[in-house]
Order: structure tokens, then C-alpha cells, then sequence
């Protein structure tokens, strides 16, 4: 997995909605773990895992002061250039108060577990940016009885026509394109069917305490129906993540956080455009795969045609561990 840059950093922190939803939902985790009564001597562990600059280390600390709880704040980070920022905002603007844990997430073994763990691994699918792999990698410091914020994520999909947007995939002259997701902002395009759950992950994940382990490979098969004609060119993703209880961020067009602007919605392209007739039928099959270090999805159609699988065995595009 690489570290990301300055520039995404700064991006991803304008967001302010998704940082009061990230605040409101550690505020309301401490007040229903920590009884009034001992909420002046009672110390609350809380681990930011994959902290980045700080963003949501700086929202634990205000649900601290504003939940009047006290806590002891843990920034695990692995990016050695984030590592630099979150030491001196530790220093000038926390005065020390956040343990630093200059580390990757699943390797690190911590002497207290955390009563809530805070991470913000989501990707435009939910899933697409390894959140479930990582967290499940870092499950192993979480109390038995700990919170996960968010505490799951579910994907989302629609039939999309989106000629633009097919067009220049072909005119890149590279046949891999065509068989690769992309985040990309939906201009001019047109969503040809409600949109219907596809993925669905859980934080803590149960399958950690079984001998067999997590399982994150996923199938599953969609059915759409169209209410007009129109030229089907794949298939926009969505996702949708409960942080707590009724705390929720989402891109998901039905219930979608009004102002957040971290993550574009991913298009998954088909290779050949396909005619759909109106009142039709449509079904997508989706595979997110898993092997050693390498994570993928394939995807067809079959109703109302065939189509071969794209992205078989992750040919033209995967995720690496």
C-alpha cells in the first residue's frame, strides 16, 4: 500500500462534514461508555489508526472536552511524512497529549487495548482502499467489548450510461483501462436504475475469532430493472458507512451527507457498451477477490446479454497489500 501525499492529505481534511460526523460519533461512543458518575476519573483508550496528519486525532480530542470525558489518545501512523506533522502538532498544538505510534497498523502490539478505535480507510466503494484488511490487521489491539468507529460499510451500485466517459477510456489507446474501476466526478451521465446494495462489511469483524479467519472475498449478483432505452457503459459505485449508532457518512445518492466532498463516486467501465431496451432487465455480477497480498474485482453482465468477465484473475488491475 503507498503513503499518501501532502496534496491528498490536505484535500481529504477540508472536508468538515465528515470530520463533525467523525467528532459527533466518538462523543456519543464515550457518553454511552463512560457513566456520568466516572466520567472525571474514568480514562477512555482511544487509537486513531492510519491517523494521517491528525485530522481525526484533533476530533477525538474535542469530543473528549466536549463529552467531558478523559482520555488517553493513541496516532498510529505509518507514513513517515505524516509521522513529522503529527509529532509537531503533538508538541505545539495537543502539548503532548497523543502517544505517537510511528508504525503500520497490523503489525503493532500495544500494551493497553483500545476502548474505541477511530480510522478513516474508506474508499469511494467502501471497501476499495483495503479498510476491511486493515482493520481486521488491526482488530488484535481492540478490547473484547470495544467500539469500532466506523462500525461498518456498505457498497453500492447503479446501471450507468456515460458515453464521455467511454469515450476517452477507448481513446487512451490502452486496453487495461477498460477493465479498471476509476474514482472520477459523474458529469453528464445518466443513472439507469436505483441503486442496490452490493458489499457489506462489519467492525469488529466476528470472522477474526474463527479458526479459519476473516474471509473479505465477496460475490454478489445485482438485478436492475430500467424504466427507459439507453446505452448501458458499465456501472457506478457508491458506499455508505455507519461511524455510530445513527452517525453515517455517505455517497450513496439516497442518503448521501449533504456537503461532504471526500470521495467522488467509482466507475466501473464495460469493455463493450451495451444497447438496453426499455422496461429491461438487467443483472451484474461482482467478485471482489482476495490472494496473498493482492485484492481485485471482477465483474460481467448476463442479463440482458453476456459478457465476458473483466479483470479476470486482477489481469488489468488490482490493489496490493
Amino acid at each position: 500500500m503507498d503513503n499518501l501525499d501532502s496534496q491528498t492529505y490536505e484535500t481529504f481534511e477540508k472536508d468538515p462534514i465528515k470530520y463533525s460526523q467523525y467528532e459527533k460519533a466518538v462523543r456519543c461512543a464515550l457518553l454511552d461508555r463512560v457513566p456520568e458518575s466516572e466520567r472525571k476519573s474514568k480514562v477512555t483508550v482511544i487509537m486513531v489508526v492510519g491517523a494521517g496528519r491528525g485530522p481525526l486525532v484533533q476530533c477525538c480530542l474535542q469530543a473528549a472536552e466536549t463529552s467531558g470525558c478523559r482520555v488517553k489518545v493513541f496516532a498510529i501512523e505509518k507514513n513517515p511524512n505524516a509521522v513529522v506533522t503529527l509529532e509537531a502538532r503533538n508538541m505545539d498544538q495537543w502539548k503532548g497529549k497523543v502517544t505517537v505510534v510511528a508504525t503500520d497498523m497490523r503489525v503493532w502490539r500495544p500494551e493497553h487495548k483500545a476502548d474505541i478505535m477511530v480510522s478513516e480507510l474508506l474508499g469511494s466503494f467502501g471497501d476499495n482502499e483495503l479498510s476491511p484488511e486493515c482493520l481486521d490487521g488491526a482488530q488484535h489491539f481492540l478490547a473484547r467489548d470495544g467500539i469500532s468507529i466506523p462500525c461498518n460499510s456498505t457498497s453500492f451500485m447503479a446501471p450507468l450510461s456515460a458515453a464521455k466517459l467511454h469515450t476517452e477510456l477507448v481513446n487512451s489507446n490502452d486496453s487495461k483501462q477498460l477493465e479498471t474501476p476509476f474514482v472520477v466526478m459523474l458529469h453528464n451521465v445518466y443513472r439507469m436504475a436505483d441503486v442496490k446494495e452490493v458489499f457489506k462489511f462489519q467492525h469488529p469483524n466476528p470472522e477474526n475469532d474463527t479458526p479459519s479467519g476473516p474471509n473479505n472475498a465477496r460475490y454478489a449478483c445485482v438485478k436492475f430493472k430500467t424504466n427507459q432505452a439507453a446505452v448501458m457503459h458499465g456501472f457506478a459505485g457508491y458506499f455508505e458507512s455507519v461511524l455510530y449508532k445513527d452517525v453515517i457518512i455517505s455517497i450513496n445518492p439516497p442518503t448521501h451527507s449533504p456537503g461532504m466532498f471526500s470521495w467522488f463516486p467509482i466507475y466501473f467501465p464495460f469493455k463493450t457498451p451495451v444497447y438496453i431496451p426499455e422496461n429491461s432487465d438487467i443483472t451484474i455480477h461482482i467478485w471482489r477477490r482476495t490472494l496473498g497480498y493482492k485484492v481485485w474485482y471482477e465483474w460481467t453482465m448476463t442479463d440482458p446479454c453476456t459478457l465476458p468477465i473483466h479483470n479476470s484473475n486482477g489481469s488489468a488491475y488490482f490493489i496490493g497489500l
